[in-house]
């Protein structure tokens, strides 16, 4: 497992996201990849990898696919850092490399059309820790609604997202307003 380096796992997800006739098949065929990946050769990672906010958890690039099928991110999360609500308009598999990430996640509940930003209604859903090593995925139908983050106050997490795009943008939910708005989010290049 050592020898398995970012350019196998490329590679190999671009295979599989070629060969997937759905969302579901591609995380079900790149999960193992990213497992494989968390354990194998990590001399891709660099410093500007775990470049950190002390304002926010922080987007680093590792990866972005020139033709838009792929991007990896090591995003950091300093201790008490969590997203706000939000989906992805995409697939995902994401992995931890340090500490252990919580994820809490959400149901939409009102019978809105899925472009419908106005009377969004949220039910909270289940609660998932991810340590070290543990790999997790998500597909875009339905939307994925949940909000991630670091409860460790001592401690930061870091983690592999691999999105289904290039994740320019997502969208953000404000649960009291019950409303739903699309973001452009910015990440720091390698």
């Amino acid at each position: 497992m050592t020898d398995y380096t970012l350019e196998m796992f490329v590679q190999e997800c671009r295979k599989k996201i070629a060969d997937s006739e759905c969302p579901a098949d591609c995380v079900e065929k790149i999960a193992p990849s990213m497992y494989q990946l968390l354990n194998g050769d990590k001399s891709f990672l660099r410093a500007e990898h775990f470049r950190s906010d002390p304002e926010h958890y922080a987007r680093n690039a590792i990866y972005i696919d020139e033709n838009d099928v792929m991007s990896l991110f090591a995003l950091v999360w300093l201790p008490g850092q969590w997203t706000p609500i939000h989906d992805h308009g995409t697939w995902g598999v994401v992995g931890v490399l340090e500490g252990t990430l919580e994820e809490r996640n959400f149901i939409r509940m009102d019978t809105q059309t899925k472009a419908a930003t106005n009377s969004i209604e949220l039910a909270r859903g289940g609660v998932i820790l991810l340590a070290a090593g543990a790999v997790t995925s998500f597909v875009p139908n339905p939307d994925h609604i949940h909000i991630t983050g670091n409860p460790d106050r001592h401690q930061r997490v870091v983690s592999l997202h691999l999105y289904g795009h290039a994740m320019a943008g997502f969208h953000i939910y404000d649960n009291e307003a019950q409303t739903r708005e699309w973001v452009e989010v910015s990440y720091n290049e390698s």
